[in-house]
């Protein structure tokens, strides 16, 4: 195994997950290939990913917090949230996901929050998340990890840019101070049968709990919110895997629904 300490292979890390991406072939966990991968290597191989996506034209839309239910932690052996950005190019508006370009997504239902203002942590409040809140809408996220059959650790999923694969947004954005966001109930479908529900409590007692803890760790890092993003909170049903075909469907009480469909 490498030992992973300093920025030449902080930035090797990165290419091959560049490299997976682009050529939508798995690699080998990070965690085996180098020693003593620590949560701060993770984030910097993180960015260094990122900037690779960057050049290529793409454009920071927002962030994004992962594993945050107890159902998608047990799925993956994971015991904390994973953290990443979300880039225009992950954003499908037409609500057509191509699997061409996935390795073995997953599918999960989420709040997704709209900004109106700058946030940046350590010190954001649930109150300041929802003072900084535009409006929130019903959303998929399709996850994909480059990390071989998603045999990852913490360390793998955050340096994979906390597994992003592609969004989908619903047309409504509603103003969540009317809502109680704990309670909001999301039911979930599939090729028109139920699949699954869960509510707003599952990411961490609250969506937005889990969108202060994402401000604040990034903000320790020196990443803030901007005015404008869109701030996935986590998903409040399991992840469920998608093929050519299967179409999907979410409706969130009080929030509005979201259609996606698999080519």
């Amino acid at each position: 195994m490498a030992d992973v300490t300093d920025e030449k292979l902080h930035q090797s890390a990165a290419d091959e997950l560049y490299t997976a991406i682009r050529t939508v072939r798995s690699i080998a966990p990070l965690t085996e290939t180098y020693e003593n991968l620590s949560i701060d290597d993770a984030y910097q191989i993180s960015l260094s990913f990122l900037n690779r996506r960057l050049a290529d034209g793409e454009k920071v839309v927002g962030k994004k917090i992962g594993v945050t239910s107890a159902p998608v932690m047990n799925m993956l052996g994971v015991d904390q949230p994973d953290f990443g950005f979300l880039t225009d190019a992950m954003w499908v508006q037409d609500n057509v996901v191509d699997t061409s370009a996935m390795i073995l997504p997953r599918a999960e239902a989420e709040i997704a929050f709209r900004l109106q203002s700058d946030l940046k942590g350590p010190g954001v409040s649930e109150a300041d998340v929802l003072a900084a809140t535009d409006g929130v809408a019903a959303c998929f996220e399709i996850v994909d990890s480059r990390i071989r059959n998603w045999q990852i650790k913490i360390q793998d999923t955050i340096a994979d840019n906390a597994s992003c694969g592609a969004m989908v947004i619903g047309e409504n954005w509603v103003d969540p101070r009317k809502l109680d966001l704990q309670k909001c109930e999301a039911t979930v479908t599939k090729n028109g049968s139920f699949l699954s529900a869960g509510k707003g409590e599952a990411t961490l007692g609250s969506p937005l709990t889990a969108v202060a803890w994402l401000a604040n760790t990034l903000g320790e890092r020196g990443i803030p919110f901007l005015a404008g993003e869109i701030i996935l909170s986590g998903s409040l049903v399991a992840l469920e895997p998608v093929k050519p075909g299967d179409e999907m469907s979410v409706s969130i009480d009080g929030i509005g629904s979201c259609e996606v469909r698999f080519s």
